[in-house]
Protein backbone atom coordinates (compact mmCIF):
# COMPACT_ATOMS: atom_id res chain seq x y z
CA UNK A 1 0.00 0.00 0.00
CA UNK A 2 1.35 4.06 -0.67
CA UNK A 3 1.35 6.04 1.64
CA UNK A 4 2.80 9.46 2.17
CA UNK A 5 3.74 11.39 5.21
CA UNK A 6 5.57 15.00 5.90
CA UNK A 7 6.27 16.93 9.21
CA UNK A 8 6.69 16.04 12.40
CA UNK A 9 5.50 15.70 15.83
CA UNK A 10 2.85 14.07 17.53
CA UNK A 11 -0.14 13.19 17.00
CA UNK A 12 0.40 11.69 13.71
CA UNK A 13 -2.85 13.56 11.17
CA UNK A 14 -4.01 10.66 8.88
CA UNK A 15 -6.00 11.78 6.10
CA UNK A 16 -8.75 9.51 4.29
CA UNK A 17 -10.28 10.01 1.18
CA UNK A 18 -13.62 9.79 -0.04
CA UNK A 19 -15.13 6.81 -2.17
CA UNK A 20 -13.01 6.08 -5.13
CA UNK A 21 -10.63 9.00 -4.47
CA UNK A 22 -6.74 9.18 -4.14
CA UNK A 23 -4.07 10.33 -1.78
CA UNK A 24 -4.05 13.35 -4.23
CA UNK A 25 -7.49 14.66 -3.00
CA UNK A 26 -5.61 16.16 -0.53
CA UNK A 27 -2.60 17.80 -2.16
CA UNK A 28 -4.17 21.61 -0.83
CA UNK A 29 -3.81 20.39 2.22
CA UNK A 30 -1.25 18.57 3.45
CA UNK A 31 1.81 20.92 2.75
CA UNK A 32 -0.01 23.04 5.05
CA UNK A 33 -0.72 20.75 7.79
CA UNK A 34 2.70 19.59 7.84
CA UNK A 35 3.89 22.80 8.88
CA UNK A 36 2.64 21.95 12.48
CA UNK A 37 1.70 18.06 12.87
CA UNK A 38 3.47 14.98 10.99
CA UNK A 39 0.70 14.11 8.09
CA UNK A 40 0.16 10.98 6.32
CA UNK A 41 -2.35 10.42 3.17
CA UNK A 42 -2.79 7.25 1.54
CA UNK A 43 -4.04 4.83 -1.16
CA UNK A 44 -6.82 2.45 0.09
CA UNK A 45 -5.79 -0.84 -0.96
CA UNK A 46 -6.55 -1.19 -5.26
CA UNK A 47 -6.31 2.66 -5.39
CA UNK A 48 -3.85 5.00 -6.85
CA UNK A 49 -0.56 3.70 -6.34
CA UNK A 50 -1.48 0.69 -3.96
CA UNK A 51 -2.30 -2.79 -4.97
CA UNK A 52 -5.43 -4.38 -4.52
CA UNK A 53 -6.65 -6.74 -1.92
CA UNK A 54 -8.97 -9.91 -1.90
CA UNK A 55 -10.80 -8.62 1.11
CA UNK A 56 -14.29 -7.37 0.79
CA UNK A 57 -14.23 -3.25 -0.15
CA UNK A 58 -16.25 -2.90 3.24
CA UNK A 59 -15.51 0.38 5.53
CA UNK A 60 -14.37 -2.31 8.48
CA UNK A 61 -12.00 -4.03 6.15
CA UNK A 62 -10.72 -0.50 5.22
CA UNK A 63 -9.93 0.80 8.66
CA UNK A 64 -8.35 -2.62 9.49
CA UNK A 65 -5.84 -2.48 6.58
CA UNK A 66 -5.25 1.35 7.40
CA UNK A 67 -4.31 0.22 10.80
CA UNK A 68 -2.33 -2.68 9.66
CA UNK A 69 -0.24 -0.06 7.21
CA UNK A 70 0.69 2.19 9.77
CA UNK A 71 1.86 -0.21 12.12
CA UNK A 72 3.85 -1.86 9.32
CA UNK A 73 5.17 1.81 8.58
CA UNK A 74 6.38 2.29 11.78
CA UNK A 75 3.74 5.41 12.45
CA UNK A 76 2.85 5.09 16.27
CA UNK A 77 -0.53 6.80 17.34
CA UNK A 78 -2.28 8.27 18.89
CA UNK A 79 -3.82 9.83 15.77
CA UNK A 80 -6.20 12.21 14.23
CA UNK A 81 -8.10 11.11 11.88
CA UNK A 82 -9.53 13.03 8.95
CA UNK A 83 -12.44 12.07 6.99
CA UNK A 84 -13.81 13.05 3.69
CA UNK A 85 -17.48 11.91 2.20
CA UNK A 86 -17.41 8.05 2.59
CA UNK A 87 -13.88 8.38 4.10
CA UNK A 88 -15.81 9.62 7.34
CA UNK A 89 -17.34 5.69 7.74
CA UNK A 90 -13.79 4.74 7.56
CA UNK A 91 -12.29 6.79 10.15
CA UNK A 92 -15.46 6.12 12.78
CA UNK A 93 -14.85 2.25 12.41
CA UNK A 94 -11.46 3.60 12.83
CA UNK A 95 -11.96 4.78 16.18
CA UNK A 96 -14.66 2.19 17.57
CA UNK A 97 -11.92 -0.48 17.07
CA UNK A 98 -9.11 1.07 18.27
CA UNK A 99 -8.37 3.77 21.18
CA UNK A 100 -5.43 5.14 19.28
CA UNK A 101 -7.51 8.18 18.34
CA UNK A 102 -7.40 11.40 19.82
CA UNK A 103 -9.47 13.30 17.84
CA UNK A 104 -11.15 13.37 14.20
CA UNK A 105 -12.42 16.08 11.42
CA UNK A 106 -15.27 14.96 9.24
CA UNK A 107 -15.27 17.07 6.03
CA UNK A 108 -19.17 16.33 4.51
CA UNK A 109 -18.83 13.36 5.56
CA UNK A 110 -21.72 10.19 4.41
CA UNK A 111 -24.19 9.54 7.07
CA UNK A 112 -25.22 6.08 7.61
CA UNK A 113 -28.88 6.61 7.14
CA UNK A 114 -28.45 9.17 3.69
CA UNK A 115 -30.00 6.07 1.65
CA UNK A 116 -32.75 6.35 3.07
CA UNK A 117 -33.42 9.82 4.09
CA UNK A 118 -32.00 11.16 1.16
CA UNK A 119 -34.95 11.29 -1.88
CA UNK A 120 -36.06 8.49 -3.34
CA UNK A 121 -35.31 9.88 -6.87
CA UNK A 122 -31.53 9.88 -5.72
CA UNK A 123 -31.40 5.89 -6.11
CA UNK A 124 -31.97 5.95 -10.15
CA UNK A 125 -29.47 8.45 -10.13
CA UNK A 126 -27.32 6.39 -8.36
CA UNK A 127 -27.67 3.46 -10.74
CA UNK A 128 -26.43 5.16 -13.81
CA UNK A 129 -23.47 6.64 -11.86
CA UNK A 130 -22.83 2.99 -11.05
CA UNK A 131 -23.00 2.22 -14.96
CA UNK A 132 -20.85 5.40 -15.93
CA UNK A 133 -18.64 3.44 -13.21
CA UNK A 134 -18.68 0.43 -14.68
CA UNK A 135 -18.34 1.70 -18.13
CA UNK A 136 -15.09 3.30 -17.26
CA UNK A 137 -13.94 -0.06 -15.24
CA UNK A 138 -14.78 -2.49 -18.43
CA UNK A 139 -13.11 0.14 -21.15
CA UNK A 140 -10.21 1.30 -19.51
CA UNK A 141 -7.62 -1.19 -20.31
CA UNK A 142 -8.56 -0.12 -24.30
CA UNK A 143 -7.65 3.74 -23.32
CA UNK A 144 -11.37 4.59 -24.35
CA UNK A 145 -11.80 7.01 -21.15
CA UNK A 146 -8.31 8.62 -22.61
CA UNK A 147 -9.74 9.03 -25.83
CA UNK A 148 -12.67 10.61 -24.54
CA UNK A 149 -10.92 12.70 -22.13
CA UNK A 150 -12.60 11.44 -19.28
CA UNK A 151 -9.36 11.34 -17.55
CA UNK A 152 -7.98 14.25 -15.11
CA UNK A 153 -5.66 16.52 -17.43
CA UNK A 154 -2.97 16.85 -14.41
CA UNK A 155 -0.24 14.01 -15.35
CA UNK A 156 0.09 12.71 -11.62
CA UNK A 157 -3.17 12.71 -10.97
CA UNK A 158 -3.70 10.82 -14.35
CA UNK A 159 -1.28 8.21 -13.38
CA UNK A 160 -3.01 7.43 -10.00
CA UNK A 161 -6.46 7.44 -11.03
CA UNK A 162 -6.59 6.69 -14.90
CA UNK A 163 -6.05 3.06 -14.17
CA UNK A 164 -8.14 -0.16 -14.67
CA UNK A 165 -7.38 -1.00 -10.99
CA UNK A 166 -8.70 2.21 -9.53
CA UNK A 167 -12.02 2.00 -11.38
CA UNK A 168 -12.48 -1.50 -10.08
CA UNK A 169 -12.23 -0.22 -6.68
CA UNK A 170 -14.21 2.53 -7.22
CA UNK A 171 -16.83 0.09 -8.14
CA UNK A 172 -16.48 -2.48 -5.43
CA UNK A 173 -16.43 0.69 -2.98
CA UNK A 174 -19.46 1.82 -4.22
CA UNK A 175 -21.19 -1.65 -3.87
CA UNK A 176 -20.41 -2.09 -0.41
CA UNK A 177 -21.28 1.26 0.59
CA UNK A 178 -24.83 -0.06 1.66
CA UNK A 179 -23.09 -2.64 4.24
CA UNK A 180 -20.10 0.18 4.98
CA UNK A 181 -23.04 2.32 6.28
CA UNK A 182 -24.42 -0.37 8.33
CA UNK A 183 -21.31 -0.97 9.86
CA UNK A 184 -20.77 2.31 10.77
CA UNK A 185 -24.22 2.86 11.99
CA UNK A 186 -23.72 -0.15 14.72
CA UNK A 187 -20.36 1.39 15.34
CA UNK A 188 -21.61 3.63 17.99
CA UNK A 189 -21.04 6.83 19.20
CA UNK A 190 -17.34 8.91 20.01
CA UNK A 191 -18.06 9.26 23.69
CA UNK A 192 -16.22 12.66 24.38
CA UNK A 193 -13.63 12.14 21.36
CA UNK A 194 -12.46 15.46 19.92
CA UNK A 195 -14.65 16.21 16.81
CA UNK A 196 -14.67 19.15 14.27
CA UNK A 197 -17.79 18.37 11.59
CA UNK A 198 -17.42 20.58 8.32
CA UNK A 199 -19.84 20.76 5.66
CA UNK A 200 -20.18 22.31 2.79
CA UNK A 201 -22.41 25.35 1.89
CA UNK A 202 -26.20 24.76 1.48
CA UNK A 203 -26.14 27.39 -1.94
CA UNK A 204 -23.10 24.92 -3.51
CA UNK A 205 -25.69 22.04 -4.18
CA UNK A 206 -23.46 19.44 -6.65
CA UNK A 207 -23.59 20.06 -10.11
CA UNK A 208 -24.60 16.61 -10.82
CA UNK A 209 -28.14 17.36 -9.23
CA UNK A 210 -31.14 18.44 -10.93
CA UNK A 211 -32.54 21.82 -9.94
CA UNK A 212 -35.90 20.33 -8.26
CA UNK A 213 -33.91 17.49 -6.46
CA UNK A 214 -31.38 20.21 -5.39
CA UNK A 215 -33.22 22.07 -2.40
CA UNK A 216 -34.65 18.88 -0.52
CA UNK A 217 -30.99 17.10 -1.38
CA UNK A 218 -29.26 19.94 0.78
CA UNK A 219 -32.19 19.66 3.41
CA UNK A 220 -31.72 16.25 4.42
CA UNK A 221 -27.81 16.62 4.20
CA UNK A 222 -28.06 19.78 6.70
CA UNK A 223 -29.98 17.99 9.32
CA UNK A 224 -27.35 15.13 8.45
CA UNK A 225 -24.34 17.20 9.20
CA UNK A 226 -26.18 18.36 12.28
CA UNK A 227 -26.27 14.79 13.63
CA UNK A 228 -22.49 14.12 13.12
CA UNK A 229 -21.80 16.86 15.29
CA UNK A 230 -23.57 14.84 18.33
CA UNK A 231 -21.49 11.86 17.79
CA UNK A 232 -19.13 13.27 20.35
CA UNK A 233 -20.05 14.96 23.61
CA UNK A 234 -17.52 17.61 22.49
CA UNK A 235 -18.10 17.25 19.16
CA UNK A 236 -18.37 21.26 16.98
CA UNK A 237 -19.51 22.05 13.00
CA UNK A 238 -18.75 24.58 10.62
CA UNK A 239 -20.32 25.21 7.31
CA UNK A 240 -17.50 25.89 4.96
CA UNK A 241 -19.13 28.87 3.08
CA UNK A 242 -18.37 28.86 -1.02
CA UNK A 243 -17.57 25.48 -1.04
CA UNK A 244 -19.52 22.30 -2.95
CA UNK A 245 -18.47 18.78 -1.25
CA UNK A 246 -14.61 18.91 -2.13
CA UNK A 247 -14.01 21.07 0.86
CA UNK A 248 -10.60 20.09 1.38
CA UNK A 249 -10.28 21.46 -2.70
CA UNK A 250 -12.90 24.42 -2.78
CA UNK A 251 -12.02 25.71 0.64
CA UNK A 252 -8.65 23.93 1.95
CA UNK A 253 -7.97 26.70 4.49
CA UNK A 254 -11.06 25.91 6.55
CA UNK A 255 -9.77 22.19 6.75
CA UNK A 256 -6.48 23.28 8.16
CA UNK A 257 -7.91 25.40 10.33
CA UNK A 258 -9.97 22.35 11.72
CA UNK A 259 -7.27 20.14 11.92
CA UNK A 260 -4.95 22.24 13.21
CA UNK A 261 -7.49 23.28 16.35
CA UNK A 262 -8.03 19.28 16.68
CA UNK A 263 -4.40 18.41 16.87
CA UNK A 264 -4.13 21.97 19.52
CA UNK A 265 -6.66 20.09 21.74
CA UNK A 266 -5.10 16.63 21.12
CA UNK A 267 -1.79 18.28 22.93
CA UNK A 268 -3.38 19.78 25.51
CA UNK A 269 -4.99 17.02 26.86
CA UNK A 270 -4.11 15.77 30.47
CA UNK A 271 -2.83 12.22 29.04
CA UNK A 272 -1.45 13.70 25.75
CA UNK A 273 2.16 11.87 25.04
Amino acid sequence: MHIHCTGQGSPTVVLESGLGDTYISWRKVQPQIAKFARVCSYDRAGLGFSDSSSQPRTSKVMAEELHALLGAANIAPPYVLVGHSMGGFNVRLFASLYHEVSGMVLVDSSHPEQENRLPPELKNMEGSWLRESEFLEYTMPLGIPRLLDLCETDPVARAAECNFHSQRENVAELKAFPESAKETADAGMLGDLQLAVLSHDPEKPSTDLPGDLAKPTNGAWEKMQEELAHLSTCGTQAIAKGSAHYIQIDRPEVVIDAVRSIVDQSRSAPNAK
